[in-house]
């Protein structure tokens, strides 16, 4: 009922709520949602979700489940993995999106626990707590070669002292799935974390996963050495903004000895709001729009290149529809480009950062409206 002539919706059984029972929209109709609604999302044409859905997600509504078709490995035979360490979306863009790569799989949970989400109100209510909540519910559900992908998730509970020996014994227990059995390929454990510290070790090298201070994660040399190349934005900007949080996704295995070692990983910078940012500008554009109080959706690229056009942000509290902002990067100054769009109506805002100061943003509505006239509470 978001809009005079209404959007069709489904009622769909999921386990693990409250009644068995939730209210979804059907799948792929984000974008025909008033842009308040809670069930909008940008166009797919702008986002990375365009090119997996349908192929690399798929979306049942009969029963609510989705279907996750991943280009990186769940399990290893005989202690060697079959695909690159420290993988990210460069590996797998010649699947087209017919599979979803590490970092397609991490926004798409991203997207899904409504992280890429802001409204004035949740200021100073992200905390990592809060973010583990919604990823672990955003992978309840999902169904990835043939298993629950919650099953296989570990994000750290937030540490405590006084819970260190309780917090401990499950982590330990989750973790079993993921120790060798001989003559067994060994399952690996899916990792969410944010990340401290990835330094040398006495042996070897290690990542340091905050709320996880008692165990590093092993990685080689080769993962090491190649972080530095394939991730040099997220680390520049990660060294240079003290605010910025750096996530790691990563497939893991352990050891007899109980310690867990990379096999594949995957970085995204966020903002103090847990927002992704992909490098200084889109946090200059981000921070704006919240220091201004402004609602709006944060575009993710899943599988996209660097060189794909991606809406940094879509403004949800604008009247009619709902704003898409570019930041066009040095080099890439044909604007045309980021006009291909189903819907030519749609406003579109371009900033080039490298050549002009940030223009002023569209103007969010002035009043409150309310649909069809009926007395509902209006957002």
């Amino acid at each position: 009922m978001c809009l005079v002539e209404g959007v069709e919706m489904y009622v769909a059984r999921l386990a693990g709520t409250s009644d068995g029972f939730i209210v979804k929209r059907m799948p792929g109709t984000g974008s025909h949602h008033a842009p308040d609604c809670p069930s909008y999302e940008p166009p797919p044409e702008v986002s990375g979700l365009g090119q997996v859905l349908g192929s690399a997600i798929t979306e049942d509504p009969t029963t609510g489940e989705a279907t996750l078709k991943l280009d990186f490995p769940m399990s290893k035979i005989g202690g060697r993995s079959t695909t690159p360490v420290a993988g990210d979306a460069s590996d797998s863009v010649a699947s087209q999106g017919t599979r979803l790569s590490l970092r397609g799989l991490l926004h798409y949970l991203w997207d899904q626990a409504e992280l890429t989400r802001w409204q004035p109100g949740f200021a100073g209510k992200r905390s990592w707590g809060t973010v583990r909540r919604h990823l672990l519910q955003a992978a309840e559900n999902k169904i990835a070669r043939g298993d629950s992908l919650r099953a296989r998730l570990y994000t750290p509970e937030a540490f405590s002292v006084d819970q260190r020996d309780a917090i401990n014994a499950r982590r330990m227990a989750q973790w079993s799935q993921a120790t060798a059995a001989p003559g067994k390929p060994q399952q690996l454990m899916l990792l969410i974390g944010e990340v401290k510290e990835i330094v040398p070790a006495r042996y070897g090298f290690k990542a340091v996963v905050k709320h996880v201070p008692d165990q590093g994660f092993t990685l080689d040399e080769q993962a090491y050495r190649r972080l530095g190349r394939r991730f040099e934005p997220e680390l520049a900007l990660w060294a240079a903004a003290d605010d910025i949080h750096m996530v790691m996704i990563a497939t893991f295995s352990v050891g007899a000895a109980g310690v867990p070692t990379i096999v594949e990983l995957s970085l995204m910078s966020v903002t103090r709001h847990w927002l992704p940012v992909e490098d200084a500008f889109e946090k200059q554009l981000v921070e704006k729009l919240v220091g201004d109080g402004r609602s709006f959706v944060k575009g993710l690229r899943y599988n996209l290149s660097a060189a794909s056009a991606l809406a940094c942000a879509t403004l949800t509290d604008c009247e009619g529809s709902a704003p898409l902002l570019f930041v066009v990067p040095a080099g890439a100054e044909d604007s045309g480009r980021h006009l291909h769009l189903t819907d030519p109506s749609i406003p579109v805002w371009l900033w080039h950062p490298s050549s002009e100061l940030m223009p002023a943003l569209p103007h969010r509505q002035q009043s409150r409206r309310c649909v069809a006239d009926t007395e509902v509470e209006c957002r």
